[in-house]
């Protein structure tokens, strides 16, 4: 909700941003060379005890022109705030060169357990909400003393604090807000990850994200000895076939006698939690943002590889349970942080007409922290700013989803059709079927890599769509455009002749076929997701399936907003594995993070759309 100045009109017009690239919070990128950051900054590090007497390493930026005072801008990252060294200077500072050249006091700090703090490090530290004393530190009380001490420390500040951060530290902006110091005005959480069991990062729906957990905690979980400068080594897998690498390694817990070596104490721990249970629910950060004070931008892609459900769920929550918030929430076409750096004109083989990125770092992070904590210019940012897919424009809403909307059911049908009608009668079985093989588990992209591209999420599905364990349906051509925004509901009705299952359901825009158009032909992926089936009914106590028996297996697919063009057709595929992206599910009912190399089997699985059990996708349509 926004409760300041209201909306009297949004500028649509793309400005130009200045040239060079933007400083992320995922990776340093370099900036124009006309502004060099020792020029005009100085920098000065500390060790800054916490309530518990840890000690947390943070570099401070001050503007060399001390005749004003400045907002303080701080990032707190588990990846480094190097270089280290009072005369080492990052190459560029905050979220983008406009904030850079502006002025603030910029903070950077290892988080505990990382780099040169020290401390023990746990993943997505669990905020206490019960604290007995100084011991029970956490991400919240960190930051709280961070604060205070930079109040009490920096010279030349305002008095007002802001925190941003992509991913992981866009994780700790969230965190930020659970308990949040009186100072702190301004907060935007970037790609936050808001559950790491239940849709960000490591798993989606119970289905466990391979090649990204791996080769992320292969190198970020490495042991450390004490506080030192730099942190692991990319894992070199030998070969650009990831396919291959992954199922010659054969099961999950192979991974830690060929390459892990029990090294890796962060692998064990969620090799040791497959199931939603207390570990994972305790790191849940939307279940704590009950008393939001500052001003909140969260910020997702629509394409985001390693966070698309973190942005919507922690923006939902501050909106439920903080009505007099100023919250607001913004989407665009992006990949993992691609809004920070580049020109967002286009993601794989999807182009977007216009350069996104630049246009939310001049039109809407820059206005956003300069309203906050400097008190300049107007703030008109409506409550869901969000760029339309397949139409390629920016949209404005007053709540997300938007309430103009009516729901609307996709219905498979014989022969691969999709409709609007739900089936009648059938001729023939009332069912498609396929053999699901999880030694040739269906390729999640159709090219070669070892890593989880983030280009998957925009890519061809045509590969697929070929293949006899993929079943397709499709709609006849569309006479107008259809426009879906917000949460995608799955409703299958599915067997198997094993007791569990993995399926996944894509939905995609099937671009027409002309001769004039690169993306001619085009199935564009425009939301794909896993459901592990013993998880159906719920996610701490999974259930086998009864061989062959027809069962429910509802689910909800992360909010998209996209409008399939008049002449093209609406396009869902049903399978039952995504390799490697997703790990291979043995097909029977046992611990899959236990399982050995023989436990896995082929198993027939079947899709039913009869009048009785009718598998469909449910879909907000927006209202003309």
């Amino acid at each position: 909700m926004r409760t300041t100045k209201p909306i009297f009109g949004l500028l649509f017009i793309l400005l130009l941003a200045t040239t060079g690239l933007i400083q992320s919070s995922v990776a340093q990128q370099a900036t124009p060379d006309r502004f060099e950051v020792k020029a005009h900054y100085l920098k000065n590090e500390y060790q800054l005890a916490m309530r518990d007497g840890t000690k947390l390493f943070t570099s401070v930026y001050l503007p060399r022109d001390q005749t004003r005072k400045y907002p303080i801008m701080m990032l707190r990252t588990p990846y480094s705030v190097a270089p280290y060294g009072a005369n080492s200077y990052r190459s560029s500072l905050g979220p983008s060169d406009l904030l850079m050249k502006e002025g603030f006091i910029f903070v950077y700090q290892d988080v505990r357990g990382r780099n040169m703090s020290e401390g023990d490090f746990n993943w997505m530290n669990p905020f206490k909400p019960a604290k007995r004393g100084p011991s029970d530190a956490d991400e919240s009380t960190d930051t709280w003393d961070t604060i205070e001490w930079l109040l009490k420390n920096i010279p030349n500040h305002n008095g007002r604090v802001g925190m941003w951060g992509i991913s992981y530290p866009g994780h700790y902006a969230a965190q930020a807000l659970i308990d949040p110091h009186p100072a702190l005005k301004a907060v935007s959480p970037q790609a936050p990850m808001a559950d790491n069991w239940l849709g960000d990062d490591m798993h989606h729906n119970g289905a466990f994200f391979l090649p990204h957990a791996f080769n992320f905690i292969i190198s970020f979980g490495r042991p450390r000895s004490g506080p030192e400068q730099q942190q692991g080594q990319r894992f070199d897998h030998g070969t650009n076939d990831g396919y291959r690498f992954f199922l010659e390694m054969g099961s999950l817990a192979n991974a830690n006698k060929l390459y892990m070596k029990d090294e890796i104490r962060l692998w064990n721990e969620w090799m040791e939690h497959g199931d939603y249970d207390e570990y994972w629910q305790k790191q849940n950060v939307p279940q704590h943002l009950k008393k939001v004070t500052p001003a909140v931008m969260t910020v997702g892609g629509w394409f985001d590889a390693e966070d698309v459900y973190g942005p919507v769920a922690v923006y939902s929550a501050i909106e439920k349970n903080n009505p007099k918030a100023w919250n607001v929430l913004v989407q665009g076409p992006w990949c993992h942080g691609c809004w920070s750096r580049g020109t967002g004109e286009r993601l794989g083989g999807a182009a977007f007409g216009s350069s996104t990125s630049e246009f939310y770092r001049v039109n809407i992070e820059y206005p956003f922290f300069m309203h906050f904590l400097k008190e300049k210019g107007e703030m008109k940012l409506p409550e869901a700013y969000v760029f339309e897919t397949g139409s390629n424009v920016w949209k404005a809403y007053t709540s997300w989803p938007p309430v103009n909307t009516s729901e609307k059911s996709l219905f498979f049908h014989e022969k691969g059709r999709l409709s609007f009608d739900a089936p009648a009668r059938v001729s023939g079985p009332a069912y498609d079927e396929y053999l699901s093989d999880p030694n040739k588990p269906v390729p999640y992209l159709n090219e070669l890599t070892s890593m989880m591209k983030y280009e998957y999420m925009t890519s061809d599905q045509r590969f697929a769509a070929t293949r006899p364990d993929v079943l397709v349906y499709q709609t006849e051509v569309l006479t107008e455009d259809v426009t879906v925004v917000g949460p995608i509901k799955v409703n299958l009705f599915a067997s198997t002749s094993g007791t569990d299952s993995d399926f996944v359901v894509k939905l995609i825009d099937l671009y027409p076929t002309r001769t004039v158009d690169p993306m001619d032909g085009y199935q564009m992926l425009i939301r794909g997701e896993p459901m592990r089936a013993k998880y159906r009914k719920s996610w701490s106590r999974p259930e086998p399936l009864k061989a062959n028996a027809i069962t429910s297996i509802p689910f909800t697919m992360p909010d998209i907003n996209h409008t399939f063009r008049k002449g093209h057709r609406i396009m869902i595929h049903v399978q039952s594995s995504w390799f490697p992206l997703v790990d291979r599910n043995p097909q029977q009912f046992l611990n899959i993070y236990q399982a050995k190399d023989d436990d896995f089997q082929k198993a027939i699985q079947k899709i039913y759309r009869s009048p009785r059990f009718s598998s469909n996708l449910t879909i907000k349509v927006l209202s003309k």
